[in-house]
C-alpha cells in the first residue's frame, strides 16, 4: 500500500521574488546622538550587528561612508540606511545628506531620513499614594 500524496502546503511554498528581496535586504539604521552613534543592522527580522560609535563631532568626514561601502561590500549587496535624526541638520554631519537634508544615494547604499521628535513626558506630582489605576480610569473616561 502506498502513501497517499499530501497537497503542496503554504509551508512548502516559495515566496515571491518582491518578498524574497525584503527578507534578504540588509537595513542599517544609525542614529546619530550628541554623545554616541548608535547602529543596528538588519536583515530581515534578524540582527546582524549592533554597535555604539563614537559621537559624530568627534568622526572622520568620511567614516560613516567608508562603513557602510565595507558592510555593502562584505555582504555583496546594496544597503537600505534608515538615519534617525531629531532634526534635518543633524545628519549632515555623516556625510549622508545633501544640503536638503534628503539622503545620499550611491552604489552601495541608498539613505532614508526619518525626522523624529521627542514627545515630552507628562508632568506627574509627588506625594502619598499610587494614582496609576486612576490615571488609566480617567483615560478610558476621556475616550468615550
Amino acid at each position: 500500500m502506498t502513501a497517499p500524496e499530501l497537497a503542496p502546503s503554504a509551508v512548502d511554498a516559495k515566496p515571491s521574488p518582491a518578498a524574497e528581496e525584503t527578507m534578504d535586504r540588509i537595513t542599517v539604521t544609525l542614529a546619530p546622538e550628541r554623545d554616541r552613534t548608535r547602529l543596528l543592522a538588519m536583515r530581515g527580522p534578524d540582527e546582524l550587528l549592533r554597535g555604539l560609535l563614537g559621537p559624530p563631532s568627534e568622526m572622520h568626514p568620511a567614516a560613516a561612508t567608508t562603513l557602510l561601502e565595507g558592510l555593502a561590500l562584505w555582504y555583496q549587496r546594496q544597503l537600505a540606511v534608515v538615519l534617525c535624526v531629531s532634526d534635518r541638520s543633524c545628519g549632515s554631519e555623516l556625510g549622508l545628506c545633501d544640503a536638503l537634508g534628503f539622503g545620499r544615494r550611491s552604489l552601495y547604499y541608498d539613505v532614508g531620513v526619518v525626522v523624529h521628535e521627542t514627545v515630552p513626558r507628562a508632568r506627574r506630582l509627588g506625594g502619598p499614594g499610587d494614582f496609576r489605576a486612576l490615571r488609566r480610569l480617567t483615560t478610558l473616561e476621556g475616550m468615550r
